[in-house]
């Protein structure tokens, strides 16, 4: 199995509400993909419980039986469409990709 596992950094916004909104928005479209991508096994996301943290905003882990199962969910139409929703409010990202 692999677990893949991103954070991301988003930029600032005007106001603690408006960066809520997105957060929640990206989290609900995230864990909606288990409902479309058939090899992804498994999906967690998590937002930091403090909205103006140094660190990282938003963590996604999910499960993939194999690397090639993995590069399938990348390049799947319905993840594409949240990675662009993404990368207009990211301005950081870190990954890690593992056996287990």
């Amino acid at each position: 199995m692999i677990n893949h596992v991103v954070l991301f950094k988003l930029k600032e916004f005007e106001t603690p509400q408006e960066k809520h909104d997105i957060l929640a928005e990206i989290k609900s479209k995230l864990l909606n993909l288990s409902n479309l991508i058939e090899e992804l096994k498994f999906i967690e996301v998590g937002t930091h419980y403090s909205l103006d943290a140094q660190s990282f905003d938003l963590c996604l882990i999910s499960h993939f039986e194999s690397i090639d199962d993995l590069e399938k969910y990348q390049v799947h139409p319905e993840h594409v469409k949240v990675g662009s929703l993404i990368k207009s409010v990211a301005i950081n990202r870190a990954a890690v990709d593992f056996e287990f």
